[in-house]
């Protein structure tokens, strides 16, 4: 790991990076930091920037190994994740409201010209964390806190777009360790009788992990690309027909800021398992494992079209998409589409169903082909797992990593769908969004076949829905606070050509990070609950994140936001 600092080095001084000499954090006596090292099993490290190392000895001339390692891994998702200064998206390394930060250029790592002119600042990366390995640790976190006002964070992979898993003078619980996996085929929820295959997962589990693991026991997991996100819903390709994270979600284990140890289902704690399906994570309590269903392995039919960009063929492809979406969402297909791609996958259709049902967009693949449009590719093809469809996905379509983004999402509903005029108005609106974010997403991964058992959190909006947009807006690690508010600005007035014909909703985990009225947007109906719960599990409001059900606006934590 880059950045895991000796443990002595956490004895010696109180902070490697001080941001601001009155902090909380700063203010522990060396002996209480002395006695949480020791509560944690010594497990109680310094914060440092992921790109620290590159800045150490730059002024000497020195080449610092650990560097090249930063440099190497900069762009790539595994060797940010399992480094505790790193974050997927590097703003939430920063304090973007007074430009400290520890960045180098993600278009070219290489270079480090401009780090003799730079300084190394902390940002928003938390002055210590705990590598967290089992309840005990999370115990002695909320007692400190509790006993010194410390801030607390959680912190798993670093893949967060609203960047609840940082804030400047803070100590963090860093989950990312807890990779243990199990599969349980008779698995019986705590207090119930009810018996589902499940497999059990630590809460630093990723996907990629999971589904070779699920390869590897013949099942099938339903779930994204990244960390195991759960909390906030979870969305897939496989979705619609087989439902969002939180539709499978059979368990879950907790500890609560009152420092129990929870075991919550349908059974016990129904309140918090309805909280933890989709009120979000980071404010409920700290989540250690959960246990999700694991369905039978099914075969998927996939359509793949793409070409080189064409602003035409693009307009083209999206009419396609629209005009087609009750019918292939009744149908059971999911996917993603951007700007010269489509990808539709079904697990419920055989080889001639499935071609017969996309035949719209398999002419549109093969005219591109017989035309020699520059890029055309068309392959209608089957995989004899989500497994292997996962790997093909991950080699053709990778999110941004290494890089400060600024991303918005809204839900679109099935009513625009309905008729020749409402499409046309939301193929507009598309088009107009993808012109201020040249990165619009069409994800068709809302549960619209799957009604769910009622018990999640979730906006019910999800249910209804056919599309789930995203738009996104880069900068780089120069770029001045004005250029990231334009970012920001450009990402919100994109997605706002969808908000001005859909009703408010957009997904937590995903969203605009100053999305206006996000209660409703999020959860809708349920946010007053929710309210209530968090009330109930965290009196003392120990924990606390952006946008998060019963956040603090005024809260020091969201100093770093613009």
């Amino acid at each position: 790991m880059v950045n895991l600092l000796p443990a002595q080095l956490v004895l010696s001084a109180s902070s490697l990076f001080v941001n601001a000499p009155s902090d909380s954090i700063s203010s522990v006596s060396l002996e209480r930091w002395k006695e949480l090292h020791r509560q944690v099993g010594g497990r109680l490290y310094l914060g440092a920037p992921f790109a620290s190392p590159c800045f150490a000895n730059a002024s000497l001339g020195v080449s610092d190994p650990a560097c090249s390692v930063v440099q190497h891994g900069y762009v790539d998702e595994l060797t940010r994740s399992n480094a505790f200064g790193a974050f997927i998206n590097t703003q939430w390394e920063t304090c973007q409201a007074t430009g400290a930060q520890c960045l180098l250029d993600y278009t070219n790592p290489s270079n480090l010209e401009h780090v003799l002119q730079t300084k190394c600042e902390l940002g928003s990366v938390s002055n210590y964390y705990i590598d967290v390995r089992d309840p005990e640790d999370v115990r002695a976190a909320f007692n400190f806190s509790k006993s010194t006002n410390a801030t607390l964070v959680i912190k798993n992979t670093g893949h967060d777009y609203m960047g609840r898993s940082s804030a400047p003078n803070s100590i963090s619980l860093w989950t990312h360790n807890l990779k243990n996996m199990s599969y349980i085929p008779t698995f019986v929820p705590e207090g119930c009788t009810d018996v589902s295959p499940a497999v059990t997962v630590g809460a630093g589990v990723q996907w990629g992990e999971a589904y070779a693991f699920a390869e590897s026991q013949n099942i099938t997991l339903v779930g994204g690309v990244c960390v195991i996100y759960l909390k906030g819903g979870g969305h897939s390709i496989l979705s619609n027909t087989m439902g969002l994270g939180v539709d499978r979600v059979l368990q879950f284990k907790i500890v609560t800021p009152d420092g129990h140890y929870r075991t919550v289902n349908k059974c016990q704690h129904r309140d918090l398992f309805f909280a933890l399906r989709g009120g979000g994570g980071g404010t409920f309590g700290v989540v250690l494992e959960s246990t999700i269903l694991a369905s039978p392995q099914v075969t998927l039919q996939v359509v793949v079209v793409s070409f080189s960009l064409n602003p035409v063929l693009t307009e083209r492809l999206w009419t396609i998409l629209v005009d087609n979406g009750i019918k292939w969402a009744n149908d059971g297909w999911g996917g993603l589409a951007n700007s010269r791609t489509a990808i539709y996958i079904t697990p419920t259709l055989s080889k001639d169903d499935a071609a017969s049902s996309m035949t719209p967009l398999i002419q549109f693949g093969q005219e591109l082909v017989d035309t020699q449009v520059e890029g055309a590719q068309l392959r209608v093809i089957a995989f004899p797992s989500f497994g292997t469809f996962f790997n093909f996905l991950v080699n053709s379509e990778v999110a941004a990593v290494g890089s400060s983004l600024a991303l918005a999402s809204r839900l679109i509903p099935r009513n625009l769908f309905a008729n020749s005029i409402s499409r046309s108005t939301l193929v507009s609106a598309l088009t107009a969004a993808n012109k201020m974010s040249p990165s619009l997403i069409i994800l068709i991964t809302p549960p619209s076949s799957f009604p769910g058992d009622g018990m999640t959190s979730v906006t019910d909006a999800w249910r209804t829905s056919i599309f789930h947009i995203t738009v996104v807006n880069q900068w780089n690690w120069n770029a001045t606070k004005a250029d990231k508010k334009r970012q920001y600005t450009l990402a919100s007035s994109a997605i706002d050509q969808l908000r001005k014909i859909t009703p408010d909703a957009a997904y937590v985990n995903e969203a605009d990070v100053y999305e206006p009225n996000h209660e409703m947007s999020f959860w809708g109906k349920h946010y007053a609950r929710l309210l209530r719960i968090k009330r109930k599990y965290d009196p003392e409001h120990l924990l606390d994140c952006w946008h998060c059900v019963g956040s603090n606006p005024k809260s020091s934590r969201f100093a770093c936001y613009l």
